[in-house]
């Protein structure tokens, strides 16, 4: 799939679950604050992130496992709009800054899942491990199953993947000082497909 192609993808998902995800999203935060159980809270996540967050749709990221800083910051960005979305930022508004802590504790509890993908093309696996070790290991390591601060590649959607970096090479999503250099540099010498190899690269690590 192009990277050009994820307006319509993003608008197609945004559509199957905005109108069900954020009245519920709302409703569940409001009931939060009378029942503080953290189960009642992660309930509105269920219908796009599963049961255990593992994201439902080859678009929508896993999150169980994720570092709770890092889910506690991209709730923020989404909330406050500098982290693009369709569907994340009206529900990220209906929590305060409390239950997103809390949020961010219970998912980072969660073993992450790796369900299968078929859509891995193994022919640019191989290539994209070496590219990976160049690029990318010096953040993402342990082959992106260490995610502090980083977040975890390693088994994540490919399709979410795609999105994200072309999220970031648009300007969309701030990148620190380090991951700009590695990207210009993986662009100047590899092009798209050097990002793409090292996505299928990552979708495949168990």
């Amino acid at each position: 799939m192009r990277f050009s192609e994820r307006g319509q993808r993003r608008l197609t998902l945004a559509a199957l679950t905005v109108g069900v995800a954020a009245v519920t999203a709302s409703a569940l935060a409001e009931d939060s604050m009378a029942d503080p159980a953290v189960e009642i809270m992660a309930g509105s996540c269920t219908f796009c992130h599963g049961p255990n967050g593992v994201g439902v749709g080859e678009a929508v990221p896993t999150i169980s496992g994720l570092h709770a800083d890092q889910f506690a910051y991209m709730m923020r960005t989404y909330q406050d709009e500098t982290n693009p979305s369709t569907v994340m930022g009206r529900i990220a508004r209906g929590y305060t800054e409390d239950q997103i802590e809390q949020l961010a504790l219970y998912f980072e509890s969660l073993p992450f899942e790796r369900p299968p993908q078929p859509s891995i093309d193994m022919t640019l696996v191989a290539e994209g491990k070496v590219l990976a070790a160049e690029y990318c290991e010096s953040c993402h390591e342990n082959e992106g199953r260490d995610g502090e601060g980083v977040g975890i590649l390693a088994g994540q959607k490919l399709v979410y993947m795609r999105y994200a970096t072309e999220d970031f090479l648009e300007g969309h999503r701030e990148m620190e000082r380090r991951q700009a250099r590695k990207f210009r540099e993986l662009m100047d010498a590899h092009g798209m497909e050097g990002f793409e190899k090292i996505l299928h690269y990552y979708a495949s690590v168990k």
